[in-house]
């Protein structure tokens, strides 16, 4: 049986869920869609300033198993399913590994990953690790792992065994599909399903929020402000209306 692609969103959502960031992506996770917790613990940025959204397509490796796996993919690297994933990316992707928290196998290295860029890949989130960093680095993606090695993939205790199914993140589920957001705040998983009514809220969220902002910093009561309170919402309307905001 053939690998199965994503349906992928569309460009304006990415986009969107990209500009409100991944503390607000999170929270309104947790307020309209009840996910206790949409945070892949972990993965930290390793390219500071980078900030992405977008579908992910996802790798999962399992503990190796010498009658499960041989060198065999060395020998024929159509047999490697990192390569596999990385054959389906299209612009905007962002492949998620679940590597087991793994320090000892660098899953992809720089020419992988210059593949990846080259197909218009925005990002990799991998709980475990990278090799060929010092080059990696200057490509222009993201990445949020939780280290680096000169190990390659499998030469100590992982095997890659399946591509787009539902993976364990350190304790977050990934389904393929679902939208990442990441920054340097962190990694979170909006559920494709719950991500308009995500964008929704937090494009209110975040408009309020602006208001309360600046109130704050003119000395503004913190009661009043934040959250913003009922009687503080005339006060925002009127900011609202002399802003040209509908």
């Amino acid at each position: 049986m053939g690998i199965l692609d994503i349906k992928r969103p569309s460009k304006e959502l990415v986009k969107a869920l990209a500009e409100i960031g991944s503390a607000t992506a999170s929270a309104e996770c947790s307020k309209v869609g009840g996910v206790r917790n949409a945070h892949i613990v972990g993965p930290v940025s390793w390219t500071k300033g980078i900030a992405i959204a977008g579908p992910a397509i996802t790798l999962q490796f399992m503990p190796k198993r010498e009658d499960l796996y041989g060198q065999s993919e060395y020998t024929d690297p159509e047999k490697q399913l990192h390569r596999h994933v990385m054959y389906l990316a299209q612009e905007g992707d962002i492949i998620c590994v679940d590597a087991r928290g793994d320090m000892s196998s660098g899953i992809f290295g720089e020419m992988m990953l210059t593949y990846f860029k080259g197909r218009g890949g925005a990002g990799v989130v991998i709980n475990g690790c990278i090799r060929d960093y010092p080059k990696a680095k200057d490509l222009g993606l993201g990445l949020w792992l939780q280290g680096t090695t000169p190990n390659y993939h499998t030469q100590t205790n992982l095997m890659p065994w399946a591509v787009n199914v539902p993976i364990a993140m350190n304790n977050v589920t990934v389904m393929p599909g679902d939208i990442i957001v990441a920054d340097d705040d962190g990694v979170a998983v909006v559920p494709i399903g719950l991500a308009e009514k995500v964008l929704e809220n937090a494009s209110h969220h975040a408009e309020w929020e602006e208001f309360s902002r600046m109130r704050l910093s003119q000395g503004g009561d913190l009661r009043k402000y934040y959250p913003l309170r009922a009687d503080a919402e005339e006060e925002y309307q009127a900011w609202r209306k002399a802003n040209g905001l509908h």
